[in-house]
């Protein structure tokens, strides 16, 4: 297992130099889900959420939270993102909104934080666009799912 790189040599926290790094094309995807009751799945779907358009608002609102996404996590580098993509879909069968996030870069560290932080972001704005009607929803199951680019190489979750 590798070692944690955030630290100084005082052993204080600290953004990781990343100078000496090639700078190379990397690529992050995440995803996640946002569990309801079928009766809000059905709002969301039709149209009937009182405040808007839920997955539109959430997929911009996903693509804002990658932007920011050193503004949230400490330490992370602030990147100059090449692109982003959210895409949320209805899964009736599991009373679900589904959310995948991609995000790119041609630069000298990863995206991941950043394709996490835009599916969690998008997956708060679904939750606070629809929690007038169901307070129980579940955010979960949000993580990495691929990973391409840089000294680490590919990752690809299983299953």
């Amino acid at each position: 297992m590798a070692s944690l790189t955030h630290f100084d040599a005082d052993g204080k926290a600290a953004m990781v130099d990343v100078s000496e790094k090639d700078v190379t094309d990397r690529t992050a995807t995440a995803k996640g889900s946002v569990l309801m009751q079928p009766e809000t799945l059905a709002l969301i779907t039709g149209g009937g959420v009182k405040k808007g358009d839920v997955l539109s608002v959430a997929r911009l609102a996903g693509i804002m939270g990658a932007k920011r996404t050193p503004d949230l996590i400490p330490l992370c580098h602030p990147l100059a993102l090449t692109s982003v993509k959210v895409n949320l879909s209805a899964d009736p069968d599991r009373n679900a909104v589904d959310i995948t996030a991609t995000c790119r870069v041609a630069g000298r560290t990863g995206v991941e934080m950043e394709a996490l932080t835009a599916v969690t972001v998008a997956a708060l704005t679904v939750y606070d666009m629809c929690k007038a009607v169901d307070r129980g929803m579940t955010l979960t199951d949000i993580r990495l799912v691929h990973k391409a680019g840089g000294k680490s190489g590919e990752y690809g979750a299983a299953g």
